[in-house]
C-alpha cells in the first residue's frame, strides 16, 4: 500500500511539484548564473544562497517525486465505512469547553491544522479512526487529558444528508 492521500492533497502537491520544476527551479539556475557573474565565489554571499535555495528546492522536487509516485489516493465516499470515521472523513467534534471544531483527516504530507486539514497519523487523528458520531475520544496530551465529542462524520464536503427530525 502506498502513502495514503486524499484526491485534494495530490492535486494540491502536484501543482506544487509542477511549480517547482518549470518556474522555481529555472529562477534559480538563472539567480546561480547571475551571481557567479559577479565574480568571486568564495566572498560572493549571492552565491551562496542561491546555491542553498536550489538544494531546498531540489529536496522539495525529491521528496514530491517520491510521495506522489507512492501515492495512493483514498475517496471516502466511495468506501462502505457504515458512518465509521476513515481517512479522508470530515468530522465536526465539540471539545470540553463546548467549542465545535472542523477537521479533515488526511495524509501527514497533506495537513494543515490550522486550516482543518489533520493528519490520520496524528493522535486525534488515530484516536478517530473507527469511531462513530456520538462515540466520546480522551487525548493524552502533555497538558492533560482533553475529551471530544463527535457531532458529526461526513464523507463529502457539503453534507448531503437531509434533516429527518
Amino acid at each position: 500500500m502506498g502513502t495514503p492521500i486524499t484526491q485534494e492533497g495530490h492535486t494540491q502537491l502536484s501543482a506544487e511539484l509542477d511549480n517547482l520544476k518549470s518556474v522555481e527551479r529555472p529562477a534559480i539556475i538563472e539567480a546561480i548564473a547571475a551571481a557567479r557573474a559577479h565574480g568571486d565565489l568564495k566572498e560572493n554571499a549571492e552565491y551562496h544562497s542561491a546555491k542553498e535555495k536550489q538544494g531546498f528546492i531540489e529536496a522539495r522536487i525529491k521528496l514530491l517525486d517520491s510521495l506522489l509516485s507512492s501515492a495512493d489516493i483514498i475517496d471516502p465516499a466511495t468506501i462502505g465505512a457504515d458512518g465509521r470515521c476513515i481517512f479522508g472523513s470530515y468530522v465536526k467534534l465539540k471539545n470540553e469547553d463546548d467549542k465545535i471544531v472542523n477537521y479533515r483527516l488526511v495524509g501527514e504530507f497533506e495537513s494543515d491544522v490550522e486550516n482543518g486539514l489533520l493528519s490520520s497519523t496524528s493522535p486525534i487523528g488515530r484516536a478517530l479512526i473507527g469511531k462513530y458520531a456520538d462515540d466520546n475520544i480522551a487525548i493524552e496530551t502533555p497538558g492533560g487529558t482533553k475529551e471530544y465529542e463527535i457531532l458529526e462524520i461526513r464523507y463529502t464536503a457539503e453534507s448531503t444528508a437531509e434533516n429527518t427530525d
